[in-house]
């Protein structure tokens, strides 16, 4: 392959690779080489057929959720779609209850029949006074007390991150709303909703583009050396990595799955069942309850997190934010010396929704075409 022939090299095959990569070749007419580790495009999102003839999501459930239209009106190119059944539940000493914490949630827990106001009173009661929390353990015990952490947050932390709640920023555990209704879906956004025929199908569609070439099985940090004539250099890997860790490695989380597959056509009442106290692995995933397909046999992946392998989640301390923050100065470096960029969860070292990601990968392009269009 002639590496000096493309106006624009893109490290990662994951939503925000592909659509620079479509977005670039579309709008501005760049021959685009789009470099993937991995076997597969969509990066996390990936999914594939199992054995059972199930389409299972090979990295964990994803769930496209965004308020933006203008994202599902971009998408809608590639795909149909489908209704997002996310509802998800945690079990706690061998019951169901809601997640997030909603009214039922709080009548199921402390045995009691609520109305809005009575609950917000409820946890008033309950509450810890802490002023500007500093840690996620502070920001929770603020929000809902301790008999609730206690019970839906402690353990799950403590399994997802290998860390304390009380090491991690408040932003971590406070991600989740507390609701006074009875909505149980996961999420608030306005579009809930899933590809129907998958994500992977969705990005091979984006991808089918002749000014597109998509190399897989590839490390792009090994032969970066190659690419001296390219316009621009999008990385979307793990931004430690890229400058060979020079200020130490960041600290992220990884996940293993254990596939269980069973004869009966659903295993659980919802998509996801969080264990913030039983088993080792944090969470079961049935995503039938997503897909929409039918079929006589379900497929159950438990999850278990730990560290080292495929970076998914970085680990957000104070500590890592502050090595991650040389990174970024670096990073900026680079992109005004080598127009390297540096966009996605990996390289922006930021846990970010997928619409979150796909936004940033469009301004990016808008970037692109002002700086680069006319070199």
């Amino acid at each position: 392959m002639d590496y000096h022939n493309f106006d624009l090299i893109i490290a990662g095959a994951g939503p925000v690779g592909c659509i620079l990569a479509e977005r670039t070749a579309r709008e501005m007419g760049w021959k685009c080489l789009l470099i993937e580790k991995r076997s597969h495009v969509a990066g996390n999102c990936h999914d594939f057929i199992h054995e059972s003839g199930l389409l299972l999501h090979h990295y964990g459930p994803h769930f496209f959720r965004t308020d933006r239209k203008s994202i599902v009106d971009y998408l809608s190119s590639y795909t149909e779609w489908i209704p997002g059944n996310y509802r998800v539940q945690a079990s706690y000493r061998e019951e169901l209850f809601p997640l997030p914490i909603n009214l039922t949630t709080l009548e199921k827990f402390f045995r009691c029949s609520l109305t809005p106001d009575s609950a917000q009173s409820l946890l008033r009661a309950e509450r810890i006074e802490v002023n500007e929390p500093k840690n996620s353990e502070e920001y929770v015990l603020s929000r809902v007390g301790k008999k609730l952490y206690e019970a839906f947050y402690l353990g799950y932390t403590l399994k997802q991150w290998g860390i304390h709640p009380r090491e991690l920023l408040p932003s971590v555990c406070g991600r989740l709303p507390i609701r006074f209704t009875r909505e149980d879906r996961y999420v608030d956004e306005l579009y809930q909703i899933m590809p129907k025929d998958g994500y992977t199908r969705l990005f091979e569609r984006m991808l089918r583009h002749p000014l597109i070439t998509v190399l897989l099985n590839t490390d792009f940090l090994k032969i970066r050396h190659l690419f001296k004539t390219a316009k621009a250099i999008v990385y979307t890997g793990p931004i430690d990595a890229y400058f060979d860790f020079c200020h130490g490695a960041l600290s992220w989380r990884s996940l293993d799955f254990e596939w269980v597959e069973m004869n009966k056509p659903f295993q659980q009442p919802c998509v996801s069942i969080n264990y913030p106290s039983e088993h080792d692995y944090t969470r079961s995933v049935e995503i039938k309850h997503v897909t929409g397909q039918k079929h006589a046999r379900t497929v159950i992946s438990h999850e278990y997190p730990h560290s080292g392998g495929d970076p998914f989640y970085p680990v957000l301390t104070e500590p890592n934010l502050s090595r991650y923050s040389l990174y970024r100065r670096l990073g900026e470096k680079e992109t005004t010396e080598k127009a390297v960029y540096f966009c996605g969860r990996l390289a922006t070292y930021s846990y970010l929704n997928m619409d979150e990601a796909m936004q940033n990968a469009l301004d990016l392009c808008q970037v692109l075409k002002k700086r680069h269009h006319h070199d």
